[in-house]
This record gives C-alpha cells, sequence and structure tokens, in this order.
C-alpha cells in the first residue's frame, strides 16, 4: 500500500502583532474559522467519494507574547502576566466561545508588560473530529479500505495531557514556555466530552457551577428555572436542560420549551440559569462516586469557571449531629484515591477564605441564623471522602480510628475530589454537605427516613449553595481568584 507523502493545507497567514485584544481575537477566529472550514470541506468531499490523493492538514492558531527585561511587575491579580524574560506562547481554539475570557487575557498581557501580541498559525494539527463543533460520527461508511487517518489528523492523546497542569512539563530548549494550562487539542477534547456526559452543548455552561450527587437538587433547581422564565424574573435570560431544550425568559419573548428533552438522561445530566457574560449558574448531577467527580471538573475547568460549589448529601459521624444539619467543609482526608498521582496526598486543599465567607453568610441569610445559633445547625470541620460505598461495613474498629484520627465530620465519596481538582485546575472550590444519615450511631438511611430528610431540606440546601454563588459574583476578581491557588511557576492566562 502506498504511503500519503504529501500535505494539502490552507495558505500559511503570516504572523502578525496586536497592540488591541479585541483585534488580536478577531485574527483568531479569522485563522480558526478558515482551518476548520477548510477540513470540513474536504472531508465531506472525501465522504461524497471524491479522490483524495494528499493528507489534509490544518492547524490551531496561537498567542504569542516575548518579553525582555526581569523588571518585576506588580499586580494584585493572580494572573495576566508572565514571570520574566522569555517567549512564551499557547494553541486557541473556539474563539467564538472564549471571545470572552480571550480578550481579558490578551488585553491584561498587553497592559501589563506593554509590549504586542503576536496572532499566527501553529504546527499542532486540529483533529478531523473537532473541527466540528459535535465531533463526527466516523461509525458510518466511508469510501475505500484506508483507515480515516491516514488522510486526516485524528484525537492525539499524547497532545491532550495535563503535563502544564501538573506542573510535569518539560520544555525543551528554545521552545516556548505555556501561556495557558491548556492546549488547544485538550480544551477540545474536553469540549466534546461535556456535551457527551451532560446533555447540553458546552456554550451554555456557566462561571459558576454547583455539583451534587442527588437528582432532587437537580429537580428542585429544573424546577425553578422554569419557573423564573414563566415569570419574568429578573434573574437569568434563558433556561437550559439536557438535550439543549430551551427557555427564554418571558420578559425577552415567548417562555415556551424549544427544542426536544433525550429519550434518556446522559451520564451527568446538566441545567444551565444563563445570564449575560456567562454569569448564571450551572447544575450537574454528577451521581455517586469520585469517579464521576473527577471525569466532569476534568472537562468542566477547562471553561475556567470562577468557582465550583459541592452540594450533596453525607453521613454524620459525630453523635451530636441532628439529620439535616449542614456541614461546612474546611479540610478534607482524600481516600478517594482518584487524583493521587496527579496531586500527591502530601499537597494540602486548603479551605479558601472567600468561599468560606460566601457559604456561612448564605446559610446565615436563609436560615436567619446567625453568631452561635447558627452553629445549631451547621458545623465546620473536615469532610473525609472515600471510593467505597459500603465503608460502614468495613473493619469497624480500623474505620473508628482513622476517622477520630482526622477529626472529620462528615464522609462522602465525591467533595474531597472536587476540591483536590479545584485546587489541581486553579478554580475556587467550596463544599456544604446536608448530613442524611448517621450509620456510626445506628441512624441509617432508609426508604421512609429519606423521603422526609429531602422535603425537608433539598429546597433550602440548594437556595443556600446559590445565595453563596450570588455572593461570590459580587466579589472582586482579583480576590476570587486567589494567589493561594497559583504555583510557583504559574501560566499567564486565568
Amino acid at each position: 500500500m502506498n504511503t500519503i507523502r504529501d500535505v494539502l493545507s490552507p495558505k500559511l497567514i503570516d504572523t502578525e502583532d496586536f497592540t488591541e485584544a479585541s483585534a488580536a481575537v478577531e485574527r483568531l477566529r479569522e485563522i480558526y474559522e478558515r482551518n476548520t472550514s477548510f477540513l470540513r470541506d474536504h472531508f465531506e468531499a472525501y465522504v461524497r467519494g471524491e479522490p483524495l490523493n494528499a493528507r489534509v492538514r490544518a492547524t490551531y492558531p496561537f498567542v504569542r507574547i516575548i518579553i525582555s527585561t526581569h523588571s518585576r511587575l506588580y499586580s494584585r491579580l493572580s494572573y495576566g502576566f508572565v514571570s520574566g524574560p522569555g517567549m512564551y506562547q499557547t494553541t486557541v481554539t473556539r474563539p467564538d466561545l472564549f471571545r470572552a475570557y480571550l480578550t481579558e487575557q490578551i488585553g491584561l498581557l498587553i497592559k501589563n508588560h506593554g509590549v504586542p501580541v503576536g496572532i499566527g498559525q501553529s504546527d499542532e494539527p486540529i483533529p478531523i473530529h473537532f473541527a466540528y463543533p459535535r465531533g463526527i460520527n466516523v461509525a458510518t461508511d466511508l469510501p475505500g479500505d484506508r483507515p480515516l487517518r491516514d488522510f486526516f489528523d485524528t484525537p492525539d492523546l499524547a497532545a491532550m495531557d495535563d503535563s502544564i497542569v501538573n506542573g510535569t512539563l518539560q520544555t525543551p530548549p528554545g521552545a516556548p514556555a505555556p501561556l495557558s494550562l491548556f492546549r488547544a487539542t485538550r480544551v477540545d477534547y474536553s469540549l466534546h466530552r461535556l456535551y457527551h456526559y451532560t446533555g447540553t452543548d458546552p456554550d451554555h455552561f456557566q462561571n459558576f457551577v454547583i455539583l451534587t450527587n442527588y437528582q432532587f437538587y437537580a429537580d428542585a433547581f429544573a424546577h425553578m428555572g422554569r419557573e423564573r422564565m414563566r415569570s419574568g424574573h429578573a434573574d437569568g435570560d434563558a433556561f437550559i436542560e439536557p438535550g439543549n431544550v430551551v427557555m427564554r425568559n418571558a420578559r425577552l419573548g415567548d417562555a415556551e420549551p424549544v427544542g426536544m428533552p433525550p429519550e434518556r438522561m446522559p451520564q451527568m445530566p446538566a441545567w444551565h440559569l444563563m445570564q449575560r457574560d456567562y454569569g448564571g449558574t450551572t447544575l450537574v448531577n454528577i451521581g455517586t462516586g469520585p469517579s464521576n467527580a473527577r471525569n466532569i471538573t476534568d472537562h468542566i475547568a477547562v471553561l475556567r469557571p470562577h468557582a465550583w460549589l459541592m452540594l450533596g448529601h453525607c453521613a454524620g459521624l459525630r453523635a451530636s449531629q441532628t439529620i439535616g444539619d449542614y456541614v461546612l467543609a474546611h479540610g478534607y482526608v482524600r481516600e478517594d484515591h482518584v487524583l493521587d498521582e496527579e496531586l500527591p496526598l502530601w499537597v494540602p486543599i486548603p479551605a479558601l477564605a472567600e468561599v468560606q465567607v460566601a457559604i456561612e453568610r448564605a446559610l446565615s441569610e436563609v436560615t436567619g441564623l446567625s453568631g452561635f445559633e447558627l452553629k445549631r445547625i451547621m458545623r465546620t470541620g473536615t469532610v473525609a471522602s472515600v471510593d467505597n460505598r459500603n465503608w460502614e461495613l468495613g473493619d469497624h474498629v480500623a474505620v473508628i480510628r482513622k476517622l477520630s484520627q482526622s477529626r472529620a465530620m462528615a464522609l462522602d465519596m465525591e467533595s474531597a475530589t472536587i476540591a483536590a481538582n479545584g485546587f489541581r485546575f486553579r478554580v475556587p472550590y467550596g463544599t456544604l454537605l446536608c448530613v442524611s444519615d448517621k450509620p456510626l450511631h445506628g441512624e441509617i438511611k432508609l426508604a421512609g427516613m429519606a423521603s422526609q430528610f429531602y422535603r425537608m431540606r433539598v429546597g433550602q440546601h440548594l437556595e443556600i449553595g446559590l445565595k453563596a454563588l450570588e455572593n461570590l459574583k459580587t466579589q472582586e476578581r482579583e480576590r476570587l481568584h486567589s494567589r493561594k491557588l497559583r504555583s510557583l511557576t504559574e501560566v499567564a492566562f486565568q
């Protein structure tokens, strides 16, 4: 079989310097749209059976900045500048989706360093799957007997790792240092995974995210979102449900839902209360277990949200706790084991003061309690997250000893994972759990008890979470994206 040696590519666009962020982002968009269109046109011709005698390749655009001084830059922000002289670069995908984000990041670089940014074409190929917002169905019959990757670039896992995030990237001599935590292919991979897992397009995700482990919270959020749209509530322009079902706010037009819900719910369905500039709230039902918790946060992280909160149920570990009490996590025991390689257990996962204050303030506002009275229904302490749902069936003495030594107040399967991935991805995080059972004290969650608990607490718990996010939305960006989450050698992009 002959090897295809020729490569068919669009004409190279020369790298150009820009001193205005919006113009730089527009050039990124022009390169990206032209190159993905080039791939789509040739792929569709190939599917129609038209002969293809060369390999088709187009590449992502890049942003580059070159710094020549060691001058120390003072900034209260934890991002928006590079640490020293050198060349820094990142590839970019979906400039349409990330327009506001890219405009801010590039604008800060230009402002803080007083030099232009270069925009051009990289050597990082765009996989043909990622030239389409939802990918391609390669299960359909393709012409000839040659595999698709003989003619088009396909996703390469070697280019989609998290070495930048994890601090393990070894930059070759003379190569540019990274500007962003994620290269374009890694972002594209997660954008496609988000649609697969949540049943909604990544375009709908908002900058403030609630993650929950029970469908009751999703049902309450969906009911609230629909009611707000029907009533013309000031908070929210549209409400999006799985299947990309869109319900517009009545004050903006017809509030009837548009679209078809899926025949079967996706693995981790998402709902989105949309506001201008992605300032609304997304809720995802991640189900049970640390694997799901890591999976979804691995992908949401590429959207660079401003905060995510875990709202869910837990086992209360103290005799003094009551079913329905809240636990505000200020520390975590990581017995989940899904991030041990990427984030060793010796790395502390600190509570973030800005998030802790926002949650406690929301709890006080919703319940009407404050000070010592608030402590009647809320404890602040360590949450242990495990990977074994039947942890209570293990060696009872060993379980009690470990939990007692850690001073844990509550136990679940997701919170430590979500917090650890927030720390790893530099996404502000927090956890507010509600005690649904106390298995160590004979109060096991059975059907009757569970139904009463859900009626009593789910609505209030969700309201507290939403109020906490509203509190975070009013904070200055430099306070929310704390320098506590940034490493010694950090990328410039938030």
